[in-house]
C-alpha cells in the first residue's frame, strides 16, 4: 500500500533548491543566524516563525538543514509569481485559511510520527509587520502531537527587495529559541479551545522573545505599540474563507 505522506521527499530537487537558496541570501543579504543548537539534530518538533514577509519561509528553508515539510495556504496574495512558483515546487501540504484541513492535520501527523520536522506560521498569513494572535492550528498540531516547539523570529525580510533598489544588502537576521512543550488539552468543546488559545499566546510569546520590541505588536508590554498595532490582530478570513 502507498504511503500517503511519505516522509522525506522530493529530495533532489529540494537539494537544488536549498543550493539556490543558500546562494541568493549570501548575495542579497547580511544574513545573521542565532541558536542553531536549539534546533534537535534527529527526532520531531514543530519549527514555528512570525510571519511578516511572504519570504518567511524561504528563510527557513535557508536556516534549517534537515529534511522538512511545511504547511500553508496555497493562496499567496502577497507574493510574487516566483515565490509561489517555489512554493508549489517545494511541495507544501494545502491549509486553505479560515477553514478546517482534516488532510493537513493527517500529514501533520505522519510527518511528525515519522521523527521529521514540521514548519508552519501560528498567525495564518502575512497581512502585517508586528506580531498577532494565532490560530488555532499550531496549538493543536502541538497539543495532538506532543512533539517539542522551536520558536523561531524571523526580522530583516521586509527590507531586501527595498535595500536591493538601493545597491545595498539588507540586515537579516534569523533567531531560534529554545523549545517550548511538551504541550496537552484535555476536555471538551469550550474548555479545550481555551486551552488552545492558551497554547497558541504562549507559543507567539516565545516568538516576541527572538524579534525586535518594535514588532511585538499585539504582544508587546509598550501601550503605545499595542495601540499602534490595532486592528492588525482582525484576522481576514474569517467570515471569508479561501475556498
Amino acid at each position: 500500500m502507498q504511503d500517503e505522506f511519505p516522509f522525506p521527499r522530493r529530495q533532489a530537487v529540494r537539494g537544488t533548491m536549498r543550493a539556490l537558496i543558500h546562494a541568493a541570501f549570501a548575495v542579497l543579504s547580511d544574513l545573521h543566524i542565532e541558536g542553531l543548537e536549539n534546533i534537535p539534530a534527529q527526532g520531531p518538533a514543530l519549527l514555528v516563525m512570525n510571519h511578516f514577509s511572504y519570504l518567511d519561509p524561504v528563510l527557513m528553508i535557508r536556516v534549517v538543514s534537515r529534511p522538512m515539510e511545511f504547511m500553508g495556504s496555497p493562496i499567496m496574495p502577497n507574493a510574487p509569481f516566483h515565490v509561489r512558483w517555489l512554493a508549489h515546487l517545494w511541495g507544501v501540504y494545502p491549509v486553505f485559511r479560515g477553514t478546517g484541513s482534516r488532510v493537513a492535520l493527517r500529514a501533520a501527523e505522519a510527518i511528525l510520527g515519522k521523527g521529521g520536522l514540521l514548519g508552519l506560521a501560528p498567525e495564518g498569513g502575512s497581512w502585517a509587520t508586528v506580531l498577532r494572535p494565532p490560530r488555532p492550528g499550531a496549538a493543536f498540531v502541538a497539543a495532538r502531537t506532543g512533539v517539542p516547539v522551536i520558536p523561531m523570529g524571523f526580522d530583516g525580510l521586509i527590507d531586501l527587495f527595498p535595500m536591493l533598489h538601493k545597491g545595498r544588502r539588507a540586515k537579516v537576521t534569523a533567531r531560534i529559541g529554545k523549545p517550548c512543550g511538551p504541550f496537552a488539552i484535555e476536555g471538551s468543546g469550550r474548555e479545550r479551545r481555551t486551552q488552545l488559545d492558551e497554547i497558541g499566546h504562549g507559543i507567539m510569546r516565545a516568538i516576541a522573545e527572538l524579534i525586535p520590541p518594535e514588532r511585538h505588536g499585539y504582544y508587546s508590554t509598550d501601550p503605545a505599540i499595542r495601540e499602534a498595532a490595532r486592528g492588525t490582530e482582525i484576522y481576514p478570513w474569517e467570515n471569508a474563507p479561501e475556498l
